[in-house]
């Protein structure tokens, strides 16, 4: 049985309240496992090289899966949440494709790595002299795979099997963009790849991937290509969740991690295996980003917090709920302590957040930054430390993502005061209190001042120019940057009384 709305609202409510970082719970009810007939081998332990499988989805929401309060039925997922731990303050690495997932590999901002937005076909990708996590998999002598959506390059010295992956089969970029060639290792396999079937062939090759590797450490990076518009099913899940094809698409990936899991319990290295499944970002136009504010490349929370689910029996508690905050960047250090791996020279971003993947305790406090890809790709949009959010720039010309008005105006302003949200009290993002807390204001903002100065140069321009390109103090908190006005403010229009 699924969570119905009011045990969401009190689950989400439940979660902000909780302390910003290294708060847990147990799962409450409505997080029911998903029954299955499977004949499994005798569990192993193998605690110095556990296997990896890294799950990420491409534009599902946080209130799309049923254990985060999703209509759509999910019982694999809500099984692997009461198998192991839900995570209900994850944050993206950045609100669209690429960047995010550069984020994610690396452990380090998009900016840093020469990520920006997501790459269009014919395209290098990230910095070549940037280690991804399979390299450092690869060092440690695990076999690696990656499965799926890449779309961090499709030039060859880009693709997977360049940059530390053994082995590809997937799609080089997103299911929107053309032409679409079935891949494997980096020859095209198919010119067209047939949209239908890509979770099912992603799903085969996981099984074979666990199948071949189930006694030797493996690494593997499932990325699916859904439910991404436009969305598609495989017949068997298609017209089945009664949400459309978005739901369709969600379903199909729900099955995939239910056949996942039965694999690894049928070879018995279930316990050696851990299992993460996410999103890039938050959703498009369809699915539901919960009771978040934004959507798909929107630094509000609905476009940056997504679904993290953890399982490793006998490692990650299982019926947990965990509400500390952590962040994709952390999942590499995170590995690199869990797997031995050494990590990369370059600082990361991210943090271990070991202690509090396995309940022991909780992760570092380290503030973030949440890039936008509007313009350049690398105007900074907010900074967030604890439960405080402070936003000091924003997209100028309406909403964030509607790539299909001819009247939307690509790029950022920065606001004209600075607007302050208190996350553990307004998950909504619903009231600015920069005023009430001014101190808090002045601290952020000496902390985004210093942490930009570690960027490149690009960057550093960027970030410049973006100062000085202020909005008009007609501006309502929350709006996109209105352009600064050459009349009279007419009376009936918002603006702080002390500026009038």
């Amino acid at each position: 049985m699924n969570f119905d709305r009011r045990d969401f609202v009190k689950s989400l409510t439940a979660a902000v309240a909780a302390p910003a970082i290294g708060g847990e719970r147990l799962a409450g009810e409505g997080v029911q496992a998903a029954s299955s007939t499977r004949a499994a081998a005798p569990a192993r332990k193998r605690a110095d090289r556990p296997n990896v499988i890294l799950m990420i989805c491409d534009d599902l929401g946080y209130g799309d899966p049923g254990c985060y309060g999703g209509r759509i039925p999910t019982p694999n997922l809500d099984r692997m949440a009461a198998e192991g731990t839900r995570f209900t303050h994850y944050n993206s690495a950045h609100p669209i494709c690429s960047a995010s997932r550069a984020g994610l590999l690396t452990g380090r901002y998009a900016g840093r790595t020469g990520t920006a937005g997501a790459f269009l076909p014919q395209s290098a990708g990230t910095a070549l002299d940037e280690r991804f996590l399979s390299n450092l998999f690869k060092a440690r002598g695990y076999k690696t795979a990656c499965i799926g959506k890449w779309h961090l390059g499709d030039l060859p010295d880009y693709l997977p099997t360049s940059r530390g992956f053994d082995s590809y089969l997937g799609v080089p970029y997103s299911d929107d963009m053309a032409p679409l060639p079935l891949m494997r290792e980096s020859k095209a396999i198919e010119a067209m790849a047939d949209r239908t079937q890509l979770t099912q062939l992603y799903t085969k090759e996981a099984l074979r991937v666990i199948e071949q590797h189930a006694e030797e450490p493996f690494f593997c990076y499932l990325a699916y290509s859904y439910p991404h518009d436009p969305a598609k099913a495989s017949e068997m899940f298609r017209g089945k969740s009664g949400f459309g094809e978005y739901g369709d698409s969600v379903m199909e990936i729900d099955w995939s991690v239910g056949e996942m899991m039965k694999a690894l319990d049928k070879a018995g290295i279930a316990a050696d295996t851990l299992m993460l499944f996410t999103s890039d970002h938050g959703p498009w136009y369809l699915g539901s980003p919960g009771l978040l504010r934004g959507r798909k490349a929107s630094t509000f929370e609905g476009g940056f917090r997504v679904p993290f689910l953890a399982r490793w029996p006998g490692s990650v508690p299982a019926k947990r709920v965990a509400d500390g905050w952590i962040s994709a960047l952390d999942v590499l250090p995170t590995l690199a302590t869990q797997c031995g791996l050494e990590k990369p020279s370059k600082p990361i971003d991210g943090v271990d957040a070991s202690a509090l993947l396995s309940g022991t305790g909780a992760a570092e406090e380290k503030a973030r930054l949440y890039f936008s890809p509007i313009g350049d790709g690398y105007g900074v949009h907010c900074i967030r430390k604890g439960n405080w959010k402070l936003r000091v720039s924003q997209g100028m010309g309406g909403e964030i993502y509607t790539n299909d008005s001819s009247t939307f105006s690509k790029t950022n302003g920065w606001l004209p005061r600075p607007e302050l949200y208190d996350l553990g009290k307004d998950v909504e993002e619903s009231y600015d209190v920069a005023d009430l807390h001014p101190d808090v204001v002045k601290e952020l903002m000496a902390e985004l001042e210093k942490e930009m100065e570690t960027f490149p140069e690009a960057v550093r321009a960027s970030y410049a120019a973006l100062k000085k390109k202020v909005g008009d103090v007609g501006t309502p908190p929350g709006a996109a940057v209105r352009p600064v006005r050459t009349a009279p403010l007419s009376e009936w229009a918002w603006e702080p009384p002390e500026r009038r």
